[in-house]
C-alpha cells in the first residue's frame, strides 16, 4: 500500500464499525476473512493479552505457535504504534 490509510481500508474500517453487537461482528468476519486469516488475527490478539501480561516470548510463542520473530513485531507495534493495539486493551477491560 502507497498509503495504509486508503479508500479501501476506510470502507472495510466503516463497515466493521458498523456492526451492532459481538454476534454480527462475528459473521461479518466470517464472511471478510478465511478461516486462517481469522486464526493469524486472533493469534495476534492473544499474543497482545500474553504481552500485556508481562509473559516472556518464549512462553507467548509455546501457547500461542505464534514465532517468537512473530512477537517481537507486534511488542513493537504495541508499544511505537499507532496505539490501537493499547486502545483496544483499554477498552476490553472495561467490557
Amino acid at each position: 500500500m502507497t498509503t495504509w490509510k486508503n479508500t479501501k481500508l476506510k470502507q472495510l474500517t466503516k463497515a466493521l464499525l458498523s456492526m451492532k453487537n459481538e454476534a454480527e461482528m462475528l459473521n461479518f468476519l466470517r464472511d471478510v476473512a478465511t478461516l486462517e486469516e481469522l486464526e493469524a488475527l486472533s493469534s495476534r490478539w492473544s499474543v497482545v493479552l500474553e504481552l500485556e501480561k508481562g509473559t516472556s516470548y518464549r512462553d507467548i510463542a509455546k501457547k500461542t505457535g505464534v514465532s517468537t520473530a512473530t512477537i517481537t513485531r507486534i511488542a513493537h507495534w504495541l508499544n511505537n504504534g499507532e496505539g490501537g493495539y493499547k486502545t483496544a486493551l483499554s477498552r476490553s477491560k472495561k467490557g
